[in-house]
């Protein structure tokens, strides 16, 4: 388990293991919309910096692909946790669920998919 990796954007990922990840982000003034709520753009980055660390540990992986449905606006100000889990792994190929909170209220759902490239070690 890692424990407050410092990532570029303002983002903090706290917990890490095997498949899994947690990461968060307060919402700044810079990161708002012209609605005034934050972007979705930045509650994308947050649940794929969690995705990220979910998928690469003892591998190599990068994104195949992403999609994000967005439930609730979030406010600026707002403390924004993304909790990533593995689903499935099959062969070079991964799944990840990751749903990203403010409080207790789920407002956006991202799912990854994830190619391996390689294993931690090999050229």
């Amino acid at each position: 388990m890692t424990r407050g990796i410092e990532v570029d954007n303002g983002i903090e990922v706290d917990d890490v293991g095997p498949g899994r990840a947690k990461a968060r982000m307060r919402v700044t003034d810079a990161m708002s919309n012209l609605h005034g709520i934050a972007h979705g753009g930045y509650l994308f980055l947050l649940a794929d910096t969690a995705f990220a660390h979910a998928c690469n540990q003892g591998r190599v992986a990068l994104a195949q692909a992403a999609q994000i449905t967005f439930l609730r606006p979030v406010p600026i100000g707002a403390e924004l946790v993304a909790e990533a889990v593995e689903r499935a792994m099959t062969g070079a190929c991964g799944v990840y669920d990751v749903t990203v909170r403010h409080g207790g209220e789920v407002v956006a759902e991202f799912r990854g998919q994830s190619a391996t490239v390689r294993t931690r070690g090999a050229r």
